[in-house]
């Protein structure tokens, strides 16, 4: 039947009985069939010739008159029963992917097989669904959501299978063609891709799988990730289906200046199973999807209270991948009560640890291979510097909440290992914007504190301001002036006597500031953890002669408020500025621009900031 036809059948709603024009008019109806949705008025012959359930029914109340049948849990409501009558009495219509898993699903509800017969509803519809629609991948999917009202049944009888493993097999047969399509003979004989991939090639069908539901969703892409789909297209698929999904919210990806109870009220369980399923579906591969997108799914997870297995597995995927984030990624609000604090420290700081982690086993794992680099430094080395500068940067924005306890700042700074910072500039700068925001410090605090600067690491600029900074205890800055007054003499080419200790200034810019182009990365990592040792034990040296300049210190301090401090100051700054050898070539080539906005205003030159 065309499609006119069938709009010249339309379904009567207005009265509890359905009256339709293929019914026979001439012959008065004996029996009633009342399904979810309409009530009809039929004849028993028709539906017992083509129906085994029917039969069964009607044989039971064969001693009244006037039968009446309920079929409650008949699949496809009376829409779909108006087709099978339709078929038992003899009309034929069109079957299409609208209504083919429906059909699947009456013809076994009503068993109409071949058993009772021949060339049956259920066997019609099986054929359609075999040799139409599964090779055609856009009818599959239509099938797919015809499914998703017709479970566990459409499972049972194998449609949802069927329609996956064709859409699976169809998008890998898609992406193989396009890859062949590429290739091309060299002049030399050999085979050759003539152009890079592009994005869309083979992966129209992404836009397609889009409408499922997302429990279908799931077990498409794992059909596919099983059939060798490529992970750049799986990705691409995860990224526009989380897109539709969440997005819908606007309040699960930007939730500035609402409480979080408004929000989880706005987001229902759906949202919370589209967030985890979507997260299980990720490649193992790093790189597939952008950063950007796992820190948005992060919020997201956080937000609607996603499970604790959804949460971890997506900070070791950031972690392992850190180096490439902003300082925007990091500032991850907190959604708990107002009492706590902006940012969520808690969950950037797993974060580093899983990075340090993995940067540690990246390390074993070079030290037993036979990786080489003829770089001045391995990439595991030159992200740790990436990473460090990105959490000077990440203190420095939250040191002036006033709800951030010391152990969660101190947390943080200790979460890189000691070689990750060359130069302690941004870390001492977030250290003095904690101290000026947190006055009620105790010494003991401060002390415990300062102790994460390295100040001979600090720059020429860096080290004037922290002698000159009453925020650091007494013995912060007694040691900011010995390490100034070891510059000093270095850059005038003054000798040491042999039992005063030697500045360790060149031999940190040697092996700390700029790894050996000769040595391999094993090697580098031992010489960097042997000069700590050394550093530790002339630490050590160094604590013993504390006590004395502490004294000669207070004795100066005296003196100079006595004949004027801040001239002495002034001129021991000023000569200070005058010997540039390596404070501002040291701090311009550690100081390199991020892509974040924020990153760009915190990591400006020590002489532009106000401490």
């Amino acid at each position: 039947m065309d499609r006119a036809d069938r709009q010249q059948l339309p379904l009567s709603k207005s009265s509890g009985q359905r009256s339709n024009e293929w019914i026979f008019r001439d012959v008065p109806s004996d029996i009633i069939i009342e399904v979810p949705g309409g009530t009809y008025a039929l004849h028993k012959f028709p539906l017992v010739s083509r129906s085994g359930r029917l039969r069964r029914l009607i044989a039971d109340c064969r001693d009244s008159d006037k039968s009446k049948i309920e079929l409650l849990n008949l699949p496809g409501g009376a829409e779909t029963f108006e087709l099978a009558a339709k078929f038992c009495y003899g009309n034929n219509f069109e079957i299409t992917p609208a209504n083919v898993a429906q059909l699947c699903c009456v013809s076994d509800y009503l068993e109409m097989t071949e058993s009772y017969s021949k060339d049956s509803l259920g066997s019609r519809a099986e054929e359609y669904l075999d040799s139409v629609v599964c090779k055609n991948l856009e009818m599959c999917v239509e099938v797919l959501k015809q499914c998703e009202n017709l479970l566990p049944l459409a499972d049972e009888l194998k449609i949802v299978g069927r329609c996956i493993d064709a859409i699976a097999s169809k998008a890998c047969t898609e992406q193989i063609a396009s890859s062949f399509s590429r290739l091309e003979y060299s002049s030399s004989g050999r085979l050759n891709l003539s152009r890079p991939a592009v994005k869309c090639d083979g992966d129209w069908w992404i836009e397609d799988l889009s409408v499922l539901r997302v429990d279908m969703y799931q077990r498409v892409i794992s059909a596919m990730k099983c059939r060798g789909v490529r992970p750049e297209s799986i990705g691409a698929s995860l990224i526009n289906y989380a897109e539709k999904e969440l997005t819908k919210k606007a309040s699960l990806w930007n939730v500035s200046g609402q409480s979080r109870p408004d929000v989880i009220a706005g987001a229902g369980s759906n949202e919370r199973i589209v967030v985890e399923t979507i997260v299980s579906l990720l490649p193992v591969e790093k790189l597939v999807v952008p950063l950007s997108f796992l820190f948005g799914l992060l919020r997201s997870a956080i937000l609607l209270d996603c499970s604790v297995a959804c949460r971890l597995d997506l900070e070791r995927r950031i972690g392992s991948q850190l180096d490439m984030a902003t300082l925007d990624d990091l500032l991850i609000p907190s959604f708990r009560h107002a009492g706590d604090t902006l940012f969520d420290v808690d969950t950037v700081h797993r974060i580093l640890v899983n990075f340090s982690q993995q940067d540690d086993s990246e390390e074993e794992l070079e030290n037993v291979s036979v990786f080489e680099s003829e770089s001045p430094q391995s990439p595991s080395q030159g992200a740790l510097f990436k990473v460090s500068k990105l959490v000077d940067n990440y203190l420095v924005e939250i040191a002036p909440d006033a709800n951030l306890k010391l152990n969660k700042f101190l947390v943080i700074a200790e979460a890189l290992p000691e070689h990750a910072r060359t130069i302690h500039d941004g870390l001492y700068r977030a250290i003095d914007v904690y101290l000026k925001a947190h006055q009620g410090l105790s010494d003991a605090e401060k002390r415990k504190l300062c102790k994460l600067i390295d100040f001979q690491k600090l720059s020429q600029e860096a080290g004037a301001h922290a002698a000159q900074n009453e925020r650091l205890p007494l013995q912060s800055i007694v040691q900011v002036l010995y390490f100034e007054q070891l510059r000093l003499r270095n850059a005038l080419g003054c000798s040491f006597p042999e039992e005063e200790p030697k500045p360790m200034f060149h031999s940190w810019r040697v092996n700390s500031g700029a790894l050996s182009a000769s040595m391999s990365p094993k090697d580098n990592y031992a010489s960097l953890r042997r000069e700590n040792r050394e550093l530790k034990l002339e630490l050590a040296c160094m604590r013993m002669r504390l006590n004395d300049l502490e004294k000669d210190h207070v004795c100066m301090k005296r003196t100079m408020q006595k004949s004027g401090s801040r001239k002495f100051m002034s001129s021991f700054s000023k000569k200070l500025g005058k010997l540039s050898f390596f404070g501002h070539s040291s701090s311009r080539a550690s100081s390199s621009p991020t892509p974040s906005r924020q990153s760009q205003r915190t990591d400006s030159k020590v002489t532009d900031r106000t401490y």
